[in-house]
């Protein structure tokens, strides 16, 4: 598998509006990106009856893994599941796409067909429903602003009003009801990059005061709710 690193940090408004001036000066938009500049990202996570991966997070466990539906904007005819590792600041995603009549099998409790699947992924997770009893657990939502750097294949990322949906797992229903995460608007600054963070870039995204860290808003939603 091939990692790649990942930093990030809680930064407030002001940081957020000074960064994102920096970067447009050198740095591309996201092509999917609406006429906002933005585009919205829906999860639907995973998680064990005893909370392993929320609890791995909170006690800062360097190794962990976890599995989530995910669509963009508004369209569910194209959804994946992904598997996120993670080790220290370093991350790997695979991913394989899945139907919108397969989550609803999976949301209604309908397991079997997915041990005979072609998508390893799919497999793998069917496993781990069955000996770490995983199951859809929470929702997270999110608007995202993305700066692409070619150099060192750096994205630069920040996720605004990130909401949940507690513990609803209503994945598929655009109206779903969702509360900010945390009950504060919450900004999270992601920086992802191969073998090199170019100097450049490490200029422009370090604020005074501003530290990396660990934050999860998978672990922010599970909190709140």
């Amino acid at each position: 598998m091939k990692f790649r690193h990942e930093l990030k940090y809680s930064i407030n408004m002001a940081d957020y509006l000074v960064i994102r001036e920096r970067l447009k000066h050198i740095a591309e938009l996201d092509s999917h990106a609406d006429e906002n500049g933005t585009y919205k990202i829906r999860s639907l996570y995973f998680e064990t009856p005893t909370d392993k991966n929320l609890n791995e997070k909170l006690y800062g466990i360097p190794e962990r893994e976890k599995f989530r539906f995910r669509f963009y904007g508004n369209d569910t005819s194209f959804i994946r599941l992904e598997k996120k590792t993670k080790i220290a600041n370093a991350t790997n995603k695979i991913s394989c796409p899945i139907s919108r009549e397969e989550v609803e099998r999976i949301l209604s409790g309908d397991y079997n067909w997915m041990v005979d699947s072609e998508r390893a992924l799919i497999s793998e997770l069917y496993a781990k429903m069955q000996y770490l009893q995983l199951r859809p657990k929470t929702i997270v939502e999110y608007e995202r602003e993305c700066y692409i750097y070619e150099a060192g294949n750096v994205r630069v990322t920040f996720d605004l009003n990130v909401s949940t949906g507690i513990n609803s797992t209503d994945f598929l229903n655009p109206n779903v009801p969702l509360i900010k995460a945390l009950g504060v608007p919450v900004i999270v600054m992601e920086v992802k990059y191969d073998e090199y963070l170019p100097s450049v870039i490490k200029g422009m995204v370090q604020v005074t005061n501003r530290r990396a860290s660990a934050f999860s808003k998978y672990a922010a939603a599970r909190i709140l709710g």
